[in-house]
Formats: C-alpha cells, sequence, structure tokens
C-alpha cells in the first residue's frame, strides 16, 4: 500500500474547533463521518464551507475529511473554512 500525501490543519472559530485533512482526490467532503450536504444541509454553510476550494482554484483536487466540535453551526462551518484555508496553504 502506497502512502499518500496528506496536509493537516486545525482552525477555530468562536469556541469550534476543527480538525481537517485535505487527500489529493475528487472532491469528496465528509465532517464527523456525513457527507457535507447532510451536516450542513443550508446552501449557504456549504458555500461558506467550501469557499477556500473556490478562491485558489483548487475545486475537486482535494478529498476533506473534517471532524469538528463545540459551538454552533455558524462557529462550525467558520471553523472548517478557516482549517481548509490553512491545509490548502501547506499544499
Amino acid at each position: 500500500m502506497s502512502e499518500t500525501t496528506r496536509y493537516y490543519e486545525t482552525g477555530k472559530r468562536k469556541s469550534a474547533i476543527a480538525r481537517v485533512w485535505l487527500i489529493p482526490g475528487s472532491g469528496k467532503f465528509t465532517v464527523n463521518k456525513l457527507p457535507l450536504e447532510q451536516y450542513f444541509p443550508l446552501e449557504t454553510q456549504q458555500s461558506m464551507v467550501q469557499e477556500p476550494f473556490h478562491l485558489t482554484d483548487t475545486t475537486g483536487q482535494f478529498d476533506a475529511l473534517v471532524t469538528v466540535r463545540g459551538g454552533g453551526v455558524s462557529g462550525q462551518a467558520g471553523a472548517i473554512r478557516h482549517g481548509v484555508a490553512k491545509a490548502l496553504l501547506q499544499a
């Protein structure tokens, strides 16, 4: 089994903390073992989380595995966005 490149970062907002792993892939987004659309049913929250990919033209190039705890839904979405942005800087 070959070792794949993973980029890990932590994102924070208010009292929410998100751990983000980016793996080269097809754009699959998983939050707390659920698809993004199930965890964040509102389109505004989904677009907030995916904003760093759009700004860096890397949409569909990475799979994101995220665990997030604490805070409310908006704070969690902001923490994930922060973690994704930091991980993309590494990549």
